[in-house]
């Protein structure tokens, strides 16, 4: 659904802006557009070389904290 994605990539963009917390809603909605990438990648050769923002692959490193109880 096209509403979806552009929820995913508006959390993305608003947690590298600055504008939200980077936290798990942040680190699914990276996982779901990362299988869609890949999903893309193989429509064919011409896709190849497509990939995300160094700034997003930076964040995709990024551990999330985890808080014990």
């Amino acid at each position: 659904m096209i509403v979806n994605s552009y929820e995913h990539c508006k959390v993305a963009k608003d947690s590298l802006d600055g504008n939200r917390v980077i936290d798990e809603q942040t680190f699914d909605s990276l996982a779901i557009l990362t299988e869609r990438l890949e999903r893309v990648k193989k429509l064919g050769p011409v896709f190849s070389d497509v990939a995300f923002s160094e700034a997003i692959q930076k964040l995709i490193k990024q551990d999330l904290p985890l808080v014990a109880c």
